[in-house]
């Protein structure tokens, strides 16, 4: 039965929307209407800002002590693990991840994520007194920056929510969060719980809707700080709007991420670990290693291997728990994937996949696709398809693999692959990124995870998350 939202949660409470414009909840695995919520308006937006900036002044956030915003975070945590099956099977029937990814990251990685930064913001000292050289003392607070506007995609709505929602509230922020139109469901259910955490009024907002509304509260006059992940092309334009207003963003953005395949590797290991590395969430996750460069030596090994094993995965209802590979989150976004595709098969040798498959007529299904024989400056090992697709391309020598692996726009994610951890480290630190795994990948909450190039700026997770949501006041005591 479908559920059909009717209210928006802004300053602490469940509103009436200013328009009538709704937004339906599109199952990707059945092509199936989930349900459906108000669709935000500028009015609404304006409405959470206020609530926001109200919650910074008057409310008992704008004086609590770090040990009570954590207590906050803490209730809050609870709420959302309660919540945890709901989550995970509102994310995985709106975008197609497979549900036992959406357990463990949407769910159980969110819950650790909002209790990693509560424990944080439990020991934050918030002033320090120190002596200058000139004689004299200066007092160093770190106070919130404000007002976040937070704008998130539809791949990790949950994890990717957080990752902003967290440090803010440890730092004190208020935020108002816009969620994409394609996952809806899941941000109604996370509200439920700031609701039940009694977090004061304002302090979060979801207001969902479309690019235009997403533009509207990065310029908003009341905003005072911009967090974003999304596609480099539209973190340009918000980098853009945000340098015309002195406003502080940070940019979580696309990839095109390397697996360097040492010529020693476990062969085995990096098959058995492609749909984590290399097809998370069905190749619809920025940080993906979709070009894999093997070496010279053992490439048709390598080509043979992956195509065995991509072709074996499980693909079919995301609600499976054997499922491997789900379908892309809309049609639209099929449609951008075939045509990766079918650009693929003008440059390089198309091994298994390419198509749809047979077996599932309904749903946004693409094949696990795997091309050989591609060139680094072809087009499918350059741009992001954000889909099931991989390149495997061949190096010469070890010089020549980092050289290829750095011959990106982007810099998010990486991987190497050798039974010497110690020399794959070494290979790691010249490779262009902000983020390299050695046999295996997964962003760790106490790290700061974040790109380079076009990959974005800033950081998300880690301590040094908080510092991107707190401004700096000094105070001299000169007598």
């Amino acid at each position: 039965m479908a559920v059909n939202q009717e209210t928006l949660f802004i300053g602490g409470e469940w509103v009436q929307p200013a328009s009538s414009n709704r937004i339906q909840a599109i199952s990707a695995a059945t092509e199936e209407v989930l349900g459906s919520v108000p669709e935000g308006s500028p009015a609404d937006i304006d409405r959470a800002v206020d609530a926001a900036r109200n919650a910074l002044k008057n409310s008992a956030w704008a004086t609590a002590t770090p040990e009570e915003r954590s207590a906050a975070m803490h209730r809050f945590a609870d709420a959302i693990e309660k919540r945890a099956p709901q989550i995970a099977e509102a994310v995985s029937s709106q975008n197609g991840m497979p549900i036992i990814m959406s357990e463990q990251l949407e769910a159980g990685y969110t819950v650790g994520l909002l209790r990693y930064y509560a424990e944080l913001a439990k020991g934050m000292e918030l002033e320090e007194t120190r002596p200058s050289p000139l004689g004299s003392t200066t007092l160093v607070r770190r106070e919130p920056v404000g007002v976040v506007g937070a704008i998130v995609p539809w791949n990790f709505p949950v994890i990717l929510s957080m990752m902003k929602i967290a440090p803010a509230l440890a730092a004190g922020c208020a935020i108002v969060l816009k969620p994409s139109p394609e996952t809806v469901l899941d941000s109604v259910l996370i509200a439920e719980a700031a609701e039940e955490a009694q977090l004061p009024p304002g302090v979060i907002s979801w207001v969902p809707g479309g690019r235009e509304l997403g533009a509207y509260l990065v310029s908003h006059p009341g905003v005072n700080k911009v967090a974003f992940t999304g596609s480099s092309t539209a973190g340009r334009i918000i980098a853009q709007e945000c340098a015309k207003l002195l406003r502080p963003v940070s940019l979580e953005l696309g990839g095109k991420s390397a697996a360097i395949l040492l010529d020693d590797m476990d062969l085995n290991a990096f098959v058995q670990a492609v749909p984590s590395v290399s097809m998370l969430n069905s190749g619809m996750a920025c940080f993906s290693c979709t070009r894999i460069l093997a070496p010279a030596s053992r490439y048709n090994e390598v080509v043979e291997a992956i195509a065995a094993g991509v072709s074996s995965f499980p693909q079919g209802n995301p609600l499976d728990r054997n499922t491997v590979v789900g379908p892309m989150a809309s049609s639209a976004h099929r449609q951008r994937v075939e045509s990766y595709i079918a650009k693929g098969k003008t440059e390089a040798k198309l091994v298994t996949g390419g198509g749809r498959p047979a077996s599932l007529e309904k749903g946004w299904f693409v094949e696990p696709t795997v091309f050989a024989d591609v060139d680094n400056s072809a087009v499918i090992a350059q741009e992001e398809i954000f889909g099931p697709v991989l390149s495997i391309i061949s190096y010469k020598d070890e010089a020549d693999a980092i050289r290829i692996a750095n011959d990106s726009i982007y810099g998010l994610g990486g991987t190497v692959w050798s039974t010497d951890s110690e020399h794959a480290a070494a290979v790691a630190r010249q490779m262009e990124s902000g983020t390299i795994g050695v046999n295996g990948y997964m962003p760790d909450l106490n790290a700061p995870f974040g790109g380079v190039k076009a990959s974005g700026l800033g950081r998300e997770m880690g301590p040094e998350a908080i510092f991107a949501y707190q401004q700096y006041k000094s105070i001299y005591l000169m007598g």
